[in-house]
């Protein structure tokens, strides 16, 4: 803490020719209480040294020397708006002697928006002769912040848009630093860190009813026994506790590593590390986990990466455990640091923080998106006032996309750190999403069945959400909204299901229920394939299809026995000795299909029936619709 009233006073002893302060004249009372403010800030207690230079300045307010140091305390307490009118008031008194102090009374005008005139005093500071190259270094870093914050404005800023941060109040913050906040896909849930004593850390949790959040509580379990711990994410169904901790031993590889928490009904289990594939000998903590649980974002400094601290993600396999974990790349990471990832309920949007992409000063937040290539957007910076000359730490975002959580030492702050929330500008908000729940059950005895659910965009045949159910068979997904969907569940035993899902032109935070039934695999068993889809009048097959007909392929290769009757319908519209020939060609055209990706045409058979099955009337074209259709039915085990 020395190092900062050096840094304060530094400049207060630069002598100028042609000034017209004259420091011998100052009144000598004024220069004794002074030297006890400067004693207080040698040991770094800068709350303490105010009143005393308020004092000396009291006692000659031609003191410009105390001026500049209160000016300079003000601005290291972020206090940026006392900080300018004390410079403003110290360089009316001399313009001569207040030269050098260009360079902090532009920080302290960039802490305040100005940063059209911080770019003006910065240029004055680098224009004065013969100052030396850590002087011209600091001025140049200064000036492209001032630079790109003007460039942004033109760029991004709305100018409807206002940043009011809410204090989450004394349910939540108290007089030790509280920190890394993350909500539950419902917001029913916050879970938060908070400062004890010492290495100690605490793990909060918070709930939500229609009177706001309740009173924090211990999360309940082990979970608080170690004392050195870190950054914690909830995953968005509630069920598991991802954190840091730095645990020793015999229980870590290295310092910092991830755990892995679930919740049960004895409460949260015994935290296990999730292994060598995400941890290191090196530091490993920030975690994210995606909303269908199927990846994990996290930083680490281990060796290889791009810079400093740099993202990773790891895919959880089919059996359950993490990937190895991959470098994000250059894309994202820097060669400073990257950390804090945070992954919305949309699965598309990631938020993080970076002081190596360009910003308005220290550390920065920045999002990026996912791409239909499962590439990710350039990041782009959150902007001022989110984004200010300090450094920003970890942000989360509600499922609906409207409300941000953060961490910060704003001056309603109840001690240190507070939790806060704020509303989203537009044109940072992820994309806007609405929610589908429902129930995957068997279709015989309508008992529920833990499985699989996959979410495909019908546009790319990507993957957007990978889920496993709960042991009631129950489900709750996110889905990012304008675009249609191809719901897919799969479960050993049962036959798949496939249907398409119209969504692109529902409403924004909206629930839709969808109830599941899996058909056991049996003799007769009989499935609509209600994702093949052909041109009109045609047996060419539509580029969706392939999503619905590599589904039936994986069926067929995992049931190596079993031989399968490809079935064709029509509506009654036309003629019905083409549509007869029509729906032959259609479900030849399947088993072509079949047959072309290593299956035996021994377990293929095909029939067209025409109109002659319809399973709704034909009377509406929604009815129309689900005639006409492609079944697959299994005529031998």
């Amino acid at each position: 803490m020395k190092k900062i009233g050096i840094i304060i006073l530094c400049c207060s002893f630069i002598q100028l020719q042609a000034q017209t302060y004259q420091p011998e004249k100052i009144n000598k009372k004024a220069v004794r209480v002074y030297e006890q403010a400067i004693e207080f800030l040698a040991d770094g207690m800068l709350q303490e040294s105010i009143p005393f230079l308020q004092k000396a300045i009291g006692l000659d307010t031609n003191y410009v020397e105390a001026i500049l140091s209160l000016a300079g305390v003000y601005g290291h307490l972020k206090k940026h708006q006392l900080s300018v009118d004390y410079y403003e008031w110290a360089k009316r008194k001399d313009t001569i002697f207040f030269q050098q102090y260009h360079l902090p009374y532009s920080i302290n005008l960039a802490g305040i928006g100005k940063f059209k005139d911080a770019l003006d005093a910065v240029n004055y500071f680098l224009a004065i002769p013969k100052i030396s190259d850590n002087s011209i270094k600091a001025g140049n870093y200064r000036k492209r912040c001032y630079e790109f914050a003007l460039q942004y404005a033109v760029k991004f800023i709305d100018t409807n848009y206002v940043y009011v941060p809410e204090n989450l109040g004394d349910s939540i913050n108290t007089e030790n630093s509280e920190y890394y906040p993350n909500v539950t896909i419902d917001d029913s849930l916050l879970v938060f860190n908070r400062r004890g004593v010492g290495i100690r850390e605490e793990f909060m949790q918070s709930k939500l009813d229609s009177n706001g959040f309740r009173n924090a509580t211990f999360i309940a379990g082990n979970i608080n026994d170690e004392p050195s711990k870190g950054a914690i994410t909830i995953s968005a169904d509630g069920e598991w506790l991802i954190f840091a901790g730095n645990f020793g031993r015999g229980k870590s590889y290295g310092s910092f590593d991830l755990y892995i928490s679930y919740y049960t009904p004895e409460g949260w289990s015994e935290p296990q590390n999730l292994g060598p594939n995400i941890n290191t000998e090196f530091w490993e903590s920030s975690p994210s986990i995606s909303p269908d649980k199927r990846y994990l974002y996290f930083s680490s400094n281990r060796y290889g990466g791009v810079g400093g601290k740099d993202l990773y993600v790891s895919e959880r396999l089919a059996n359950g455990k993490f990937a190895p974990a991959i470098n994000m790349g250059k894309g994202i990471n820097t060669e400073a640091d990257e950390y804090s990832p945070f992954i919305h309920a949309d699965n598309q949007t990631l938020y993080f923080t970076s002081n190596g992409w360009q910003g308005y000063g220290g550390s920065d937040l920045f999002v990026v998106r996912k791409q239909d290539d499962d590439s990710w957007s350039e990041p782009q910076n959150l902007g001022y006032p989110i984004n200010t000359i300090d450094d920003e730490g970890y942000l989360a975002v509600s499922a609906d996309g409207l409300t941000a959580y953060f961490a910060s030492d704003r001056s309603d702050s109840r001690g240190g750190l507070d939790l806060y929330k704020f509303k989203l500008r537009n044109d940072i908000r992820p994309a806007k999403t609405l929610f589908v729940k429902g129930k995957v059950y068997d279709k015989i005895t309508n008992k529920g069945l833990p499985c699989t659910v996959e979410l495909i965009d019908n546009n790319t045949s990507n993957v957007i959400m990978k889920i496993q159910t709960d042991e009631l068979g129950e489900y709750f997904i996110t889905l990012p909204l304008g675009k249609d969907y191809t719901f897919m569940v799969n479960r050993k035993g049962y036959l798949s299901y496939t249907e398409l899902y119209d969504l692109k032109d529902k409403a924004a935070d909206s629930t839709y229920k969808k109830d599941i039934a899996l058909q056991p695999i049996a003799v007769n068993s009989n499935i609509v394939l209600n994702n093949i889809q052909f041109e009109s009048n045609s047996f060419k097959l539509l580029p969706v299809s392939l999503i619905e007909l590599n589904n039936l392929l994986q069926i067929l290769q995992d049931n190596a026995t079993i031989k399968v009757e490809i079935s064709g319908h029509t509506d009654n519209t036309g003629n019905e000795t083409d549509n007869l020939k029509l729906s032959t060609l259609r479900a030849k055209t399947v088993v072509d299909y079949i047959v072309s990706k290593g299956i035996s045409i021994n377990r293929l058979t095909y029939k067209g029936y025409g109109s002659s099955k319809p399973i709704a009337e034909n009377n509406s074209e929604k009815g129309r619709a689900k005639n006409r259709r492609t079944e697959c039915k299994i005529i031998s085990l």
